[in-house]
């Protein structure tokens, strides 16, 4: 069995995504500028710079090896679950879905992971505002890609990027026909922002609104099992 390297690297060095390093050559140039013009400000300036790194970092993860198993495509915290309707644009019909809606902050881990096993079926990029994730509309207003998946069960379900307060772009290499297992890469959203799930009706999030979500690792559902809703409890 492999085994997971746990060295010190990792966390004080850690593999960041690709789109992250031209961001981080800005934030240097221009704290090079910034300690030219006063040295204070040149070290608030190394300060932003190493958030920046960090900001990008893109850690593996271990993804349970689980048939059916939807796990949280996004490091955060569940802050919606709702009984909805597929985005219309993803052209799924009427069919009840349950939303569970995770939230990113600047600081989380900001690359986004297939939820589940499956083919993608459709691929939407809807441009639109930039209001505060947190609110359940920016599930309609804000810039999002949409991705519709028909899981390895034969069930449908879809994930949506949807760009924040602070995000102004979403990355998505995600196609129509492409094939993942759970937990694999597929994009990432720059500076803060927010993933929705939709489980197919029947199928019941095992996670409770405030829980702390770790991108291919949280299992969210079961694609099979008819477990109720989880409730949780603030200790």
């Amino acid at each position: 069995m492999k085994s997971i390297d746990i060295s010190w690297r990792n966390y004080l060095l850690p593999n960041i995504h690709n789109e992250g390093w031209r961001f981080v050559g800005i934030f240097a140039a221009i704290t090079a500028l910034l300690a030219i013009i006063w040295e204070p400000l040149g070290w608030f300036g190394l300060v932003l710079t190493i958030w920046c790194y960090y900001f990008f970092r893109d850690p593996d993860r271990i993804t349970p090896d689980i048939d059916n198993v939807v796990v949280s495509p996004a490091d955060g915290i569940v802050q919606m679950i709702a009984k909805v309707k597929a985005p219309e644009e993803l052209d799924m019909g009427n069919q009840e879905f349950t939303r569970v809606s995770i939230f990113m902050s600047v600081f989380n881990v900001h690359v986004n992971r297939a939820p589940a096993q499956g083919k993608i079926t459709k691929s939407v990029y809807v441009p639109g505002k930039f209001l505060n994730a947190t609110l359940d509309k920016a599930s309609k207003d804000n810039e999002r890609q949409l991705l519709a998946m028909k899981t390895k069960s034969g069930k449908d379900i879809c994930f949506v990027q949807i760009a924040g307060l602070v995000a102004r772009r979403i990355v998505c290499d995600a196609m129509p026909g492409q094939e993942y297992k759970a937990g694999e890469r597929f994009g990432m959203i720059r500076f803060g922002s927010r993933l929705d799930v939709y489980l197919p009706k029947g199928v019941e999030p095992q996670v409770a609104l405030g829980q702390t979500m770790v991108a291919g690792e949280s299992i969210i559902a079961n694609l099979e099992s008819e477990a109720p809703q989880v409730k949780g409890v603030v200790r």
